[in-house]
């Protein structure tokens, strides 16, 4: 990885704007397909230095469920081993609906599987993917700095980028817009995003139970929202679970100030006793839940990738996962383009990678937001379709397949990643 102190010609093949998960994944993921890209990658956040600690196991540490469609594109990258340390295990996902007969189970050992997915501290994660840029020579991080303009050239995108002691102007083949669900970068050169409000916010905090959670996830449904428990790593004895819980919004904030004893009371009417007594939770943080979708996903010399693009409920865990294919395929299709000699930024290069997409990401976004919102109606009707969902679920062979795919995040096309050396 090139320092942010490095001179540079201000020319760059591909600049991601954004230094997140998704970010570092994409430049780690064009950086593997073609060496002699030279990629920048620009965060507003200032990247850890290399002689801190990256990681401290944390109670409170917020983690991120990756499916095993997911798994498989790391360890291609070769990063699954490191991530594999600090993972734990989905080997079943339990569905129900609070109060109402039928549920449903999805069992890893149905598809050949070790595991549906892993759930990976965010920390964790975010500590490997900054091991890896570092080892990459074409990858120039430039951080921490914003992104002051943004506009198209005929020769590809033209980036006015500030940092604390420079400014300075990079000309890229093509610009990937990564900043983030409420991208300000998005909004500036005039692309829209189509907002749906669910009027929840999520609860997100890490809890204890008295039963080890052997390796379930559980997606629970209740009158005020859905409730997710997902299966942690750390301290090893099985007992730690990641929380996430819809509540109404104007409600959402009350719950998350309770003290824990309420709060435990309150997490054990709404879950029930499959894990036995809840007996401890970490912080608490409560999130507003938007569907947001890009308007335009590509442009010349142009592409929206991650929460800019697309923005899901986090209960079903599908938002990262999404992305992570979106990046694969579009490192793919920009190295099918430079090996036909095609420019990167070309519009029907990009709208090739938009195609490829289009299935996954319309049948991805589709199904969290009819879960969302089918799982957030207490009313009859709508209990009594989700309740026929579970049974068809249990009763038909095919239905639980797509399910179970949906999950586990291999439902749509499959990127392929061939590094040419």
């Amino acid at each position: 990885m090139k320092s942010e102190s490095e001179a540079a010609d201000g020319r760059t093949d591909i600049a991601i704007v954004g230094g997140g998960m998704v970010g570092a994944t994409l430049a780690l993921l064009l950086a593997a397909q073609r060496r002699q890209w030279r990629i920048s990658l620009i965060e507003a956040a200032a990247f850890a230095a290399p002689d801190q600690p990256h990681y401290q196991p944390s109670f409170d540490a917020r983690a991120t469920a990756l499916a095993a469609g997911s798994v498989e594109l790391l360890a291609e990258l070769q990063l699954w081993p490191a991530l594999a340390r600090h993972a734990g295990p989905i080997r079943q996902v339990h569905v129900s609906d609070r109060g109402h007969p039928g549920g449903s189970l999805i069992d890893a050992a149905e598809y050949g599987l070790d595991a549906l997915g892993y759930v990976v501290p965010n920390s964790w994660l975010g500590s490997v993917l900054l091991q890896r840029l570092r080892q990459q020579p074409n990858i120039r991080c430039i951080a921490p700095a914003k992104v002051d303009a943004l506009s198209v050239t005929a020769a590809g995108a033209e980036l006015t980028v500030s940092s604390a002691d420079k400014r300075e102007i990079l000309q890229a083949q093509v610009a990937v817009i990564a900043d983030g669900a409420h991208s300000p970068l998005r909004a500036a050169i005039g692309i829209d995003a189509e907002v749906s409000d669910y009027r929840q916010s999520a609860i997100i905090a890490n809890v204890a139970t008295e039963q080890a959670h052997r390796g379930i996830a559980y997606e629970r449904f209740t009158a005020r929202g859905p409730l997710a428990l997902l299966p942690l790593g750390q301290g090893g004895d099985g007992h730690c679970s990641a929380l996430v819980w819809t509540h109404a919004t104007a409600r959402a904030e009350a719950v998350a100030a309770l003290d824990d004893d309420e709060f435990l009371r309150q997490l054990q009417a709404a879950f029930g006793f499959r894990l036995g007594r809840f007996t401890r939770v970490g912080r608490r943080q409560a999130y507003p839940l938007q569907l947001i979708v890009a308007g335009e996903q590509v442009r010349s010399a142009v592409a929206v990738m991650g929460n800019a693009a697309h923005f899901l409920h986090p209960v079903a865990g599908q938002g990262f996962n999404l992305a992570l294919r979106d990046c694969a395929a579009l490192a793919e299709t920009l190295a099918l383009a430079a090996r036909r000699g095609q420019r990167l930024g070309e519009l029907a290069v990009l709208q090739q990678y938009q195609r490829l997409q289009a299935l996954d990401q319309q049948l991805t976004v589709g199904f969290s937001d009819t879960v969302t919102r089918l799982f957030s109606n207490a009313s009859l009707p709508a209990v009594l379709l989700r309740n026929l969902g579970f049974l068809a679920l249990d009763a038909l062979p095919l239905a639980k397949t797509w399910f179970g795919r949906q999950t586990m995040g291999s439902a749509g096309r499959r990127p392929r990643l061939r590094g040419n050396g």
